[in-house]
């Protein structure tokens, strides 16, 4: 494969949109159902919440682990092979988790092979391969519809788990999940040219790049790690972390705890990944028209409201219908904006590694929103005070992402008028 930015016909570019959004669903779709599975853990394993809640956790952090890693691994040697090894661990670690009866095993299966293999499929190795094959101005609508891709997965596969969970057991559902995951192997072909051919080429072909000389990847990383906006990136996308693994692992418990059916939680989830898509969509759009900055700060700053207003709601199902909606059209809105500030602070080169390290803090604050969710419902009967710490973290969140560094924007169009 020869493309880059400066040759990719449309239909070529909505190709390998399309292509990493399949893949997206997929493995998206598959760690974001993970909730669904606490309780039916629970009882075939006696392991009890806590231990659980610390498992998913620990796959929080691990798939925010493997982005970097595998980042700077499709860096060097292309994103195919990164996704279709993901694919097998995803496959392997799902399929062999219903088999085990122990922490250290669960450890394994769920909180390692099946996290690492999620995150070699995932939105920097995704979105990198994409932003290097387009020019500037298709990238943030790009990343957002990868990014709506992964919701759609998760609108489609937590019903669907649901209801096989219902329906034939949990253990049918998980080697279903499984099964999916192996479908990333054959998507993975389209992507598997060498990212560093293309280079060159692509900043010949990008004048509105500024010409810059050869960097290594460690002087990059220690760059970046040095620059202020960067780090602000980082605080905020652990909160959005925080805020994600806290309610994928714990609202089937929130509306158990209400008193009602598992349908309503499996429902929540589904309409969390439907609105979303728009969300996702909205953000990619957005960005190519106003300041990502600011984009970052009114979601944060909405998800606070939000909040605010489910504790103070009546606990029906139409309750969580409608928190799940608007939720949702903030969920992963985060992700185009912030991959295209790290994009405008440091170029596409290694922005798949870069990214990777945002979303790595991400899954920090995912470690901790999936573990602490588990302790406060063992230590306090509910949860709380994790809603209020959500709401304080997502008000610190938005402040913190006023002070980056951005230009203000340059309109141009966007991929859909290409």
């Amino acid at each position: 494969m020869t493309n880059t930015s400066a040759t990719l016909s449309p239909r070529a570019a909505w190709t390998l949109i399309l292509v990493a959004s399949a893949v997206m669903m997929i493995t998206t779709g598959t760690r974001l159902t993970s909730g669904l599975f606490l309780s039916p853990l629970n009882t075939a394993t006696g392991l009890g919440v806590a231990t659980i809640s610390f498992v998913m956790a620990v796959a929080q952090l691990m798939w925010g682990v493997a982005q970097p890693v595998f980042g700077a691994v499709a860096d060097k040697y292309g994103p195919g092979r990164v996704i279709a090894l993901g694919g097998v661990m995803l496959a392997v670690g799902t399929a062999a988790t219903p088999f085990v009866g122990s922490e250290w095993a669960l450890l394994l299966t769920m909180g390692f092979l099946s996290a690492a293999g999620a995150g070699a499929g995932s939105f920097s190795i995704l979105i990198g391969a994409t932003a290097q094959r387009l020019p500037p101005e298709r990238r943030a609508f790009a990343s957002g519809f990868i990014n709506a891709g992964g919701s759609f997965g998760q609108f489609a596969l937590a019903p669907l788990m649901g209801a096989i969970i219902a329906g034939a057991g949990w253990i049918v559902a998980m080697l279903t999940l499984a099964g999916t995951a192996l479908l990333t192997i054959p998507l993975a072909w389209p992507l598997r040219r060498k990212r560093a051919a293309v280079a060159p080429a692509l900043t010949a072909a990008v004048p509105a790049t500024p010409a810059l000389p050869p960097i290594a990847l460690g002087q990059q990383l220690r760059q970046a790690l040095r620059d202020r906006s960067y780090l602000c990136l980082h605080a905020g996308f652990f909160t959005c972390g925080f805020h994600i693994a806290f309610l994928v692992t714990h609202l089937p418990g929130e509306v158990a705890m209400c008193g009602l059916p598992t349908t309503v939680s499996a429902a929540a989830l589904a309409l969390i990944g439907l609105f979303n898509i728009a969300g996702s969509l909205s953000a990619g759009m957005l960005a190519s028209r106003y300041r990502m900055k600011s984009l970052l700060f009114w979601i944060y700053a909405s998800r606070v409201v939000i909040v605010g207003l489910y504790l103070l709601a009546p606990k029906t199902a139409w309750t969580f219908y409608i928190f799940a909606g608007a939720l949702g059209f903030t969920w992963l809105a985060t992700v185009p904006p912030t991959a295209g500030l790290v994009g405008k602070l440091f170029g596409v080169r290694y922005l798949a590694t870069l990214f990777g390290m945002t979303l790595l803090s991400h899954q920090i604050g995912g470690f901790f929103g999936a573990w602490l969710g588990g302790l406060a419902v063992v230590h306090t009967g509910d949860y709380s005070w994790m809603w209020y710490a959500d709401m304080a973290l997502a008000t610190a969140a938005a402040l913190i992402n006023l002070p980056i560094r951005e230009a203000h924007v340059v309109r141009t169009p966007v991929l859909a008028k290409a």
